[in-house]
């Protein structure tokens, strides 16, 4: 589906001077787009050269404080127990705090939402506790001080206000969500919502670029690790185009030398790296 480019970012993807951007429509609260993370990332690996990409907070998080603060059973929302549904009274406090992570740079609002879904969808947290929120933002390295005067800012809800103006626009109503810019501003994005494989992400690209990108090298897995600390070994094997047993194996020599730990969450078991901080 065709749609046109936020008049406010026609020309943020000239900064880096790549030839496109992508707008990612973010909820972390949603399930799928927990489960788009992995693909993300190894587009940003292979083809990050190529592109700039946007994070967008999407409108559902204003429809649940509309509604009290509780989830949407029928949206995206069976991972969540019956209890932590109870329990999620302000999710916008989650939305505030993301946008007020991005007031320290953007690559400090990126680690933070990862993060943040992490809490959620691996160790179970309740992200919408201003403690949990506290302790995230501490764990990714942001200034505590300045990001707690944030989140009770104008500037965050005014940002936050803007992304959803702009999910609006774009007309995204499911998630997840990501369109598709190329670096003619007149041209029309290209949206594409709900989750592929991530061959289908390539060939929207290459779509777009109107020739075959290159692709970087991978970079060695304890690497990727020390950036991306918690990951599934089936989220692994998809970046790296092996085996899930290949990348079993290399986990496993990486945990007999003390610098990943198994853990187990509701979603299954992950990797968390540790730098041989044991």
């Amino acid at each position: 589906m065709n749609t046109k480019r936020s008049a406010k970012n026609t020309n943020s993807h000239y900064l880096d001077n790549k030839p496109m951007e992508i707008y990612l429509f973010v909820d972390p609260f949603c399930a799928e787009c927990w489960s788009l993370s992995p693909i993300i990332n190894k587009l940003q690996i292979e083809y990050g050269d190529y592109f700039t990409m946007k994070y967008v907070l999407c409108g559902n998080l204003a429809i649940w404080n509309q509604k009290g603060g509780k989830l949407d059973k029928k949206k995206n929302n069976q991972h969540l127990k019956k209890e932590d549904q109870q329990h999620c009274y302000t999710p916008h406090l989650a939305a505030i705090s993301i946008k007020a992570a991005e007031l320290q740079g953007k690559k400090a609002g990126i680690r933070f939402i990862r993060r943040l879904q992490e809490l959620l969808f691996v160790e179970n947290a309740d992200i919408t506790d201003i403690n949990v929120i506290q302790r995230c933002a501490q764990h990714v390295g942001l200034d505590l001080e300045e990001f707690i005067r944030d989140v009770y800012s104008q500037s965050s809800a005014k940002a936050f206000q803007c992304d959803l103006k702009i999910s609006s626009e774009m007309e995204v109503n499911e998630m997840p969500a990501m369109v598709f810019f190329n670096e003619n501003i007149e041209d029309e994005g290209l949206k594409i919502t709900g989750l592929y494989s991530y061959d289908i992400y390539v060939q929207l690209l290459t779509e777009m670029l109107e020739r075959f990108p290159k692709p970087a090298e991978k970079p060695p897995l304890e690497l990727f690790l020390s950036t991306n600390p918690i990951m599934a070994s089936k989220d692994l094997a998809m970046i790296y185009d092996v085996p899930v047993q290949q990348i079993e194996k290399q986990l496993k020599k990486l945990q007999l030398q003390q610098k990943v730990q198994k853990i187990q969450a509701k979603n299954g078991h992950f990797w968390k790296y540790t730098s041989g901080g044991l």
